[in-house]
């Protein structure tokens, strides 16, 4: 008896052996992976930019997905994502969640471009930012707008060459006007000017007055970088950046004729914001690519939408998106945010986009829309002790 004890007991220190590194390897992967995208997740991440429950109980959330390259995660469906509320997961087979690419939904997507005008940047380079600059307007959709902030000697640094706008017609006529004459450029400034631009709100432009329901907002700088003479710092753009609530990634293509160690500036905002840095050079043909990738990367976000079963507190609750990748991989990460159990007003037009979501994900008859895990744990189970009749009659 005692040799069989000892060898189990051999047999449970091995596999603990084997199963703690395990473990903390796992603990590892989960706890850096907000630090960098690139080196960590098994090559893959996401990022949750907003939480919509204006429509209660209806929720969707938006989000980026990036590989190691910080490009997007592409054809990703329902057996891809686990969804978690209150840490509770979602049965998939129960069909209360679903996935969309915003590319094929009515959202618009806001861009605003941020155009270096200094004389250093005058000829090929500036020509090519402006055809680029075209080109990204050009393959937009329909209901996505796009504002223009020119960097020059205005006293503040830059000037708005157009509000958001969705006419390209407009847009390309406003962005044929500007010229590369600026003495100096106040780069900070012009993209925190943009920064505040992204905050507000409004409708589709100018020529097209109807708003529309914006999903996200990003920057797209044109630039080698250099600032000069901004009334902020490099550090406190960062720190404007970094408390964003609903993050505004920066794109920056990044060219230059005079010193590339500038270039690193622009680099570094791109990282703070969850954008993408494009080391352009002095290969100016690459720009109208760029943008083209960029487009690419604002309308390959995902829409993950569910149906809530929480009761309306007026609190807000924790949600979970997992993202497996690839399929059947078993990797899986998970971002969370948070969504508010309220009660809409019954407008005409929400109550329509309730209904329409209520036939998407119809209502459960037993308001149970989880999965049950066989090894999760259960509540303790109370044992009542019996007492004697004799100790009760004392009693």
């Amino acid at each position: 008896m005692k040799g069989n004890s000892r060898k189990a007991s051999m047999r449970f220190i091995v596999l603990m052996t084997v199963l703690i590194p395990i473990v903390c390897v796992w603990h590892v992967r989960e706890s850096s992976a907000g630090l960098d995208p690139a080196p960590n997740l098994q090559g893959f991440g996401q990022k949750i930019f907003r939480v919509e429950s204006g429509l209660y109980p209806f929720v969707q959330i938006y989000i980026r997905t990036f590989n190691q390259n910080m490009d997007p995660l592409i054809n990703l469906n329902i057996a891809n994502i686990g969804l978690m509320v209150k840490g509770q997961v979602y049965d998939p087979a129960k069909r209360q969640y679903n996935i969309q690419s915003i590319r094929s939904r009515e959202e618009a997507i806001r861009s605003i471009l941020v155009i270096d005008t200094s004389k250093s940047m005058q000829g090929a380079p500036f020509d090519a930012a402006l055809r680029a600059a075209a080109r990204f307007i050009d393959a937009k959709r329909f209901q996505d707008q796009v504002a223009v902030v020119a960097l020059d000697d205005n006293i503040n640094g830059y000037t708005l060459v157009s509000n958001f706008e969705r006419d390209p017609g407009a847009l390309g006529r406003r962005i044929a006007d500007i010229s590369a004459t600026g003495r100096k450029t106040r780069l900070y400034d012009g993209i925190a000017a943009a920064l505040k631009l992204a905050a507000g709100t409004g409708a589709g432009g100018t020529t097209t007055t109807d708003a529309q329901y914006v999903a996200s907002t990003s920057i797209v700088v044109f630039s080698d970088g250099k600032d000069e003479a901004s009334a902020i710092t490099r550090q406190d753009l960062m720190n404007r950046i970094s408390s964003l609530k609903i993050p505004v990634p920066i794109y920056s293509l990044a060219y230059t004729k005079i010193k590339p160690e500038y270039l690193k500036n622009l680099q570094a905002l791109s990282k703070n914001s969850f954008g993408k840095y494009f080391h352009i050079g002095k290969a100016y043909n690459q720009m109208t690519r760029t943008v083209e990738d960029i487009q690419n990367i604002l309308q390959s976000d995902y829409v993950v939408m569910f149906r809530a079963y929480l009761p309306v507190d007026g609190e807000k609750h924790i949600v979970k998106v997992g993202v497996e990748y690839p399929s059947g991989s078993g990797k899986m990460r998970y971002e969370s945010g948070e969504f508010e159990a309220i009660s809409p007003p019954n407008f005409p037009k929400i109550l329509e986009m309730q209904q329409r979501l209520n036939e998407i994900f119809p209502p459960l008859p037993d308001a149970n829309p989880y999965m049950t895990n066989p090894y999760a744990p259960v509540a303790p189970v109370q044992v009542r002790v019996a007492v004697p009749q004799a100790a009760r009659s004392r009693k």
